[in-house]
């Protein structure tokens, strides 16, 4: 077997695993019900399974078409790279969308701001206009209210005023999740949609093409936030120059990381009536510290400089939830920006050539920023 064909195999063979695992996933959103028996609960079978092919295809194609909006690019730059690895992640316990994503690997240095920023664009706007064409169908085709009855026949007894009951007096181990509004998706919801069919909160996940495009956007803005090696870096690299972008991407990410922070921990959390309970909290919140420090411990070179940061980020949370305790951020965030301050990196490698980008890729960098600010959620998902 040759090179190429077991290169072929192996891309082709995780998109075939990834389709079933998203395909499951959807399906246990859909149905709110799993594929693994739990004592109590009806198991899903095939039926569901081909019905959970309404959020994998959708979900699939947009994350597809992004990657190859990169890989297309990439190849008309002359810039050597890797088809798409799908990563497939199914964990059997709900909460899951079946992957992790996808990425193409560069195996070629990339000596120009303006490849960079051509690679790094081409990949979010594309799927990003296939995530509008999913939102716009799921919005304009839901089905009527009353079917939601078929996933949750309990709410009958209430009629479609369940939103008012359903969600009292829930057990403590079920949390309904919520799609967070951005923008676009409020702009969808409340301008597009039949206002009469748009479901509860609670209850979008049970549609899928509603999931697969919000998620598309969500994921888009985690690729577009303008820091590091991000697609969002890359645009806002070639956008500014290396000079302002080196700095300019540390304080976004600080930024970024002291927001997801924000009222994890509260002066109040440490009154607590007994030594035992506030020692307790007093070695979370060291694990608090210890984990920002090691997000934030590349953003210099200096062990200290990184240490500072970090003790100067935990302590004006702390001053911001003590003036302000409703104010929160997304705790959420906090898993990415490890990843991205500890793995993806926080700066941006350096060009050969600084050439400036001509008007038409300025006005590309800048929407995408724009789409970017459209698709971002503060709180992307709520419990």
């Amino acid at each position: 077997m040759s090179p190429r064909t077991r290169t072929y195999l192996l891309h082709g063979g995780l998109f075939l695993i990834t389709l079933i695992t998203t395909t499951m996933a959807g399906a246990e959103w859909m149905f709110g019900r799993l594929f693994i028996p739990i004592e109590g609960m009806k198991t899903l079978g095939w039926a569901e399974f081909v019905e959970g092919f309404n959020f994998s295809i959708p979900f699939l194609a947009i994350l597809t078409v992004h990657e190859f909006g990169h890989y297309f690019t990439a190849k008309a730059n002359h810039v050597r790279v890797t088809l798409p690895f799908y990563i497939p992640l199914w964990i059997g316990i709900g909460q899951s969308i079946g992957t992790l994503g996808a990425f193409i690997r560069i195996k070629d240095y990339i000596n120009s701001r303006q490849k960079y920023f051509d690679i790094g664009i081409a990949g979010p706007l594309a799927g990003f206009a296939l995530a509008l064409v999913v939102l716009w169908y799921g919005f304009t085709h839901l089905p009527p209210p009353e079917f939601i009855f078929t996933i949750h026949p309990e709410y009958q007894k209430w009629g479609l005023d369940y939103g008012r009951y359903a969600y009292q007096n829930l057990p403590k181990d079920v949390a309904p999740l919520a799609l967070g509004d951005n923008l676009l998706f409020n702009f969808f919801k409340n301008h597009v949609a039949d206002p009469a069919r748009v479901p509860h909160p609670y209850e979008m996940v049970h549609y899928p093409y509603l999931m697969a495009g919000y998620l598309a956007l969500f994921f888009t803005s985690l690729n577009l936030i303008p820091i590091g090696q991000l697609d969002g870096g890359h645009i806002l690299y070639a956008l500014i120059g290396r000079k302002r972008f080196q700095w300019v991407s540390p304080i976004l990410f600080t930024a970024f990381a002291f927001y997801a922070g924000l009222g994890v921990f509260k002066p109040s959390d440490f009154a607590v009536p007994t030594d035992e309970a506030f020692y307790s909290e007093l070695g979370n919140f060291g694990l608090y510290i210890g984990f920002l420090y090691l997000a934030f411990s590349r953003i210099s070179e200096n062990r200290m400089t990184s240490l500072i940061i970090t003790l100067s980020v935990v302590a004006t949370q702390l001053v911001v939830v003590w003036v302000r305790p409703d104010i929160e951020g997304y705790s959420g965030f906090l898993a990415f920006a490890f990843v991205l301050g500890r793995f993806l990196g926080i700066y941006h490698p350096e060009t050969e050539l600084e050439e400036p980008l001509n008007g038409k890729r300025q006005l590309l960098g800048w929407l995408a920023l724009v789409v970017f600010v459209l698709c971002f959620s503060p709180r992307p998902f709520v419990y």
